[in-house]
């Protein structure tokens, strides 16, 4: 009977003991799945955020569509084209189509990692790298070819085709005209860099180191129009005219300015925004209009004579405005451009 007793008394023991493990046992696996959850998030890569936005109600909303992108992405170069849209910096260079609601954005390496892009009439996109070197992407295909062989200046800042087929490259040497597909050019300009060029209604508007210039003779001819003392900072077509910011060496800031006379006389329509050196970009989408500042972006409904900010920058940067269909982009560079 004893060993009887005994015997129950061990196995009472052993399955209190048992009982007793199995909470121990299943908190100390609960705490290490949750240790392990959070090793793997803190091994995720960062998911990239406040590069690039897009409004598609004139500036009411913004979609921040950077995620894809490196997180720490500095953007160099932007340009946001009828299909695609563009991204430059040091890291390379990314793509996505422009049709997607949210971009999926790719590395392209088919062209040089410092490129910049920028339109080219009929002929596609253009690539090019400041030292030297232009890729044109064809229609509707992924493939780039090599471009302009016979140009030897280097120091690009910009390439551009107008409608009368003929192109345009701007360097920090001038510019210069090729009229038969670039196997000859003629230097247009020949003083100080030529960074962007626009056309309307027979006018060529060129933003230049010695202010804004003007052509109305297919670019072969060219005047300053607007000079307030500094550089041409942009240039845009607008509705019946053109708008130019360009920098104002009295008051040491840069001015916006429009013009609906083919560029030969200018109104300022920056009233109401606060002087700065950085703003970068002035475009029109409807009946308003729209101002990168290091604010952020100003709208205006009453062609410039207020303006209301309607997102604010981050950080010390600056959106720089591109607008195709209606859709304004936005993207965060240092320095305004």
């Amino acid at each position: 009977m004893l060993g009887y007793h005994l015997s129950s008394l061990l196995l009472f023991i052993t399955l209190n003991s048992l009982v007793n493990v199995q909470p121990a046992d299943l908190r100390i696996g609960a705490e290490a799945s949750i240790v392990a959850d959070a090793d793997r998030t803190a091994c995720a890569d960062p998911v990239a955020s406040n590069i690039i936005f897009k409004s598609t109600d004139a500036g009411q909303s913004w979609m921040d569509i950077s995620s894809g992108l490196p997180a720490d992405f500095q953007v160099s170069n932007f340009y946001a084209g009828e299909a695609e849209l563009y991204l430059g910096a040091g890291k390379g260079i990314y793509c996505s189509d422009r049709g997607l609601m949210t971009p999926v954005w790719k590395e392209l390496n088919a062209v040089k990692p410092n490129s910049t892009f920028v339109p080219a009439g009929n002929s596609g996109v253009f690539a090019f790298s400041y030292n030297g070197g232009f890729f044109r992407k064809l229609h509707g295909t992924d493939f780039w070819m090599q471009e302009f062989s016979s140009f030897t200046e280097k120091s690009l800042r910009t390439v551009y085709e107008s409608n009368d087929g003929a192109v345009f490259i701007g360097c920090d040497n001038g510019l210069f005209k090729s009229t038969d597909q670039g196997a000859t050019w003629k230097q247009v300009i020949e003083y100080g860099w030529v960074m962007r060029i626009v056309e309307s209604d027979g006018v060529m508007l060129c933003q230049s180191q010695g202010g804004i210039q003007r052509s109305t003779d297919g670019g072969d001819n060219w005047e300053v129009v607007l000079n307030e003392g500094g550089v041409g900072i942009a240039v845009e077509v607008i509705e019946n005219g053109f708008a130019a910011i360009n920098f104002n060496t009295s008051s040491e800031s840069r001015r916006i300015r429009v013009s609906y006379d083919g560029g030969t006389s200018w109104q300022a329509i920056d009233k109401g925004i606060p002087a700065s050196l950085s703003i970068a970009s002035i475009k029109q989408v409807g009946k308003y209009f729209f101002c990168g500042h290091p604010d952020g972006i100003f709208r205006s409904a009453d062609n410039g004579k207020s303006w209301e900010l309607l997102w604010p920058s981050i950080g010390e940067k600056v959106f720089n405005l591109e607008v195709v269909d209606g859709v304004i982009y936005a993207v965060a560079m240092d320095g305004g451009c």
